[in-house]
């Protein structure tokens, strides 16, 4: 009896001594590799596609410009809160209790001091007085009115003020507008040309950019900034570039790419440069060979005073201006040069700045210009 259990317990640890064995190794089996598709492998992995922005977006956000009559509203609003000579000074007699004859005297000398010229400032005053004689105004009210109409006069609304930027055809061949900006130094003619190109695209023109400053490393550096803020394109040669050849090229692929208008940027000269001047009327005169320059802007700092028309005179010899912008307008500018600079050229004043902001560019309104002037 002993002899069978013995035999029985033997036998059942056996199975169990087998059974372990049989699992330990099932567990310890690796199990059979998976083969990689060969959709998967790395050799096929790509970098994700840049979308790029679609010819021609128009800008976005902060980038749109305002509606030029917004901007005329503004800029007359900083006009008339500016610390401007002339407008002091007119405020100040007019504020007197009596318009007497010192009154005529320092009225005299605000209008000469503040770039008005003698000839203009004979004009007014002897309108004003004419006109307040006979209607027997002495209240300082009824004379501001009527200072601020022989002020508009003067001023001259009647100039047309548009700027031609519009396409013309030549023997069937459709050609662009050209705008050739032109004047001294540091006056702002890039910054200006930048706004003029965000004003035209804001009114649905296309608008190529053409940086014939050779002179300045960073000039075509800022003016292709201005493009890439606009969305047009900037057409630009190597430092030190004959400018009249960039000029050329910007004016052939805007003919050739069909935009509406190309403003080309230049080197600012000393007027008194012989030999610069003439290369500037040499760029016209090459621009000229493929398509007429429809629009000349002289860009004048609205503080140089006298030494501004003197700059008028000579550029429009050489280049025939026929328009003027007139910046940095602000509370140092005497704001009597807009009268004097347009009888002396027989061109109008078609543009104003007012600072360094992107939409401190406006169309020049005589009315408007002298509501600021007068503080209205």
């Amino acid at each position: 009896m002993s002899m069978i259990f013995w035999i029985v317990v033997g036998g059942i640890l056996a199975a169990i001594l087998v059974a372990s064995v049989i699992v330990a190794r099932s567990r310890g089996r690796a199990l059979p590799p998976v083969e990689p598709s060969a959709e998967l492998t790395l050799g096929e992995l790509t970098e994700p596609t840049k979308v790029e922005p679609e010819p021609g977006t128009e800008p976005t956000g902060s980038q749109v410009p305002e509606a030029p009559q917004s901007r005329l509203t503004r800029l007359r609003r900083r006009l008339a809160g500016s610390n401007n000579a002339l407008a002091r000074g007119l405020a100040d007699l007019l504020a007197r209790d009596r318009i007497d004859e010192q009154t005529w005297e320092d009225l005299e000398t605000t209008l000469i001091t503040s770039d008005l010229g003698v000839g203009p400032t004979d004009e007014l005053v002897t309108a004003l007085r004419r006109r307040l004689a006979l209607d027997g105004v002495m209240d300082p009210e009824q004379a501001r009115q009527v200072l601020h109409e022989e002020l508009v006069q003067l001023v001259d609304p009647s100039l047309s003020r548009d700027l031609s930027t519009e396409v013309t055809e030549k023997d069937g061949q459709r050609l662009p507008a050209v705008v050739l900006v032109v004047g001294v130094n540091g006056t702002g003619k890039t910054t200006t040309v930048g706004k003029l190109a965000r004003v035209l695209v804001a009114e649905g023109r296309s608008v190529l950019l053409g940086a014939a400053d050779t002179f300045r490393a960073a000039a075509a550096d800022q003016l292709a900034t201005w493009g890439e803020r606009v969305g047009v394109e900037t057409v630009r040669g190597a430092e030190a570039a004959d400018p009249a050849s960039v000029a050329y090229s910007a004016v052939r692929q805007g003919i050739e790419t069909g935009v509406d208008v190309v403003i080309v940027d230049t080197a600012g000269r000393l007027h008194t440069k012989t030999g610069l001047m003439d290369e500037l009327g040499k760029v016209k005169r090459v621009i000229e060979k493929l398509a007429p320059v429809t629009e000349v802007l002289l860009v004048l700092d609205a503080t140089t005073g006298q030494n501004g028309l003197s700059q008028a005179r000579v550029f429009s010899d050489v280049v025939d201006v026929t328009g003027l912008v007139l910046t940095k307008l602000d509370g140092s500018a005497k704001g009597g040069i807009v009268v004097q600079v347009q009888r002396e050229l027989g061109a109008p004043v078609k543009l104003i700045g007012l600072g360094e902001g992107m939409d401190d560019l406006a169309p020049f309104d005589a009315e408007q210009f002298v509501d600021g002037v007068l503080g209205q």
